[in-house]
């Protein structure tokens, strides 16, 4: 064969291994949004409600941008062992893929299609799609605090909702992503504390989860701001300084409107997602849950009858003002 033809048949082939190789390359790009998760959390180093069933294979683990992965310092190597396995795990970086496409529909507001999904995201895989889809729903519920429903099951459409019925997102700053998962977990730490706990007690939880003080994280943006700040001024939370603490340190509670608006079974429920148990695991917790929902109850009962009370009277001047007429 001619030399020249040999040297054109090298050249052929270099730009066919290249094309190929950037083909793979864009297959697993998480995009811009999601890489791996920076660490999974076993639930040993989870605060542990009372009587909490502990399972050393039960893991906490969300996916979290690259960006805030690379912003621990404290990074151990075990941590970076582990998401290196994550990551591996094809099925998981579909799961990735999937959370990064529920965010951008989440934010167009758009309507989100099985097609959709199968096209764009889970692709060869579609044998492991309701896998898929479920992980990615549960990381979406642990890290946002809100649930994907499918509402058309004729034609496989899903919407995400707000875990807590009244919708904030918008309210607590300029993310585009709503931070009920945030507000749940500080409501959750505060419910096992006895109904207050320390802020220290609170960094310590978010700082296992890479979410800091100090630090702008990719998803709540200024954590501390909308902890002590925005969800303070919305009566979410109760900021308050410790009594004669010297230097001074601060506490968090229950807001009104954490009070009015938020069942504490609702956060129960929230944790024992994290731990992978439920609800009635944590006897202590679900006791004073159960008592809470019970008060609800019969509040909501006295205000229905506080309103037929008012309205009976209304009722019948307005029959005897018809009868009047007649």
């Amino acid at each position: 064969m001619p030399r020249g033809q040999k040297s054109k048949l090298r050249a052929r082939e270099k730009r066919r291994q290249a094309r190929a190789k950037n083909a793979l390359e864009e297959e697993a790009s998480p995009g811009p949004y999601y890489g791996c998760p920076h660490q999974a959390i076993p639930v040993a180093s989870m605060p542990t409600p009372p009587d909490m069933p502990m399972e050393e294979d039960s893991i906490f683990s969300c996916a979290y941008a690259k960006s805030s992965a690379q912003n621990l310092d404290e990074k151990s190597s075990d941590d970076s062992e582990d998401a290196e396995d994550w990551c591996k795990d094809p099925i998981n970086h579909k799961v990735v893929l999937l959370v990064q496409f529920l965010i951008e529909k989440y934010q167009k507001k758009e309507v989100i299609t099985k097609a959709d999904m199968l096209k764009s995201v889970v692709k060869t895989s579609k044998n492991h799609f309701n896998e898929i889809l479920k992980r990615a729903s549960e990381h979406m519920e642990l890290a946002f605090g809100v649930d994907l429903k499918e509402v058309d099951p004729t034609r496989h459409c899903y919407a995400l909702f707000n875990k807590l019925e009244h919708t904030f997102d918008g309210v607590l700053g300029e993310e585009k992503m709503p931070n009920s998962g945030l507000l749940m977990i500080v409501l959750g730490v505060i419910f096992m504390k006895d109904n207050c706990a320390p802020e220290t007690e609170i960094w310590s939880v978010l700082n296992m989860m890479g979410v800091y003080a100090n630090r702008k994280h990719f998803i709540y943006g200024d954590p501390k701001k909308v902890i002590t700040e925005d969800m303070v001024q919305l009566k979410y939370l109760e900021y308050r300084q410790v009594p004669n603490s010297n230097p001074p340190s601060f506490e968090f509670m229950w807001g009104p409107k954490a009070h009015a608006d938020i069942s504490k079974m609702k956060i129960l429920e929230f944790w024992a997602k994290i731990h992978d148990t439920t609800p009635d695991s944590f006897s202590t917790l679900y006791e004073a849950a159960l008592r809470d929902e019970e008060e609800r109850a019969q509040a909501r009962a006295s205000a229905r009858a506080r309103t037929a009370a008012m309205a009976s009277p209304y009722s019948k001047a307005m029959v005897r003002s018809s009868s009047h007429d007649k």
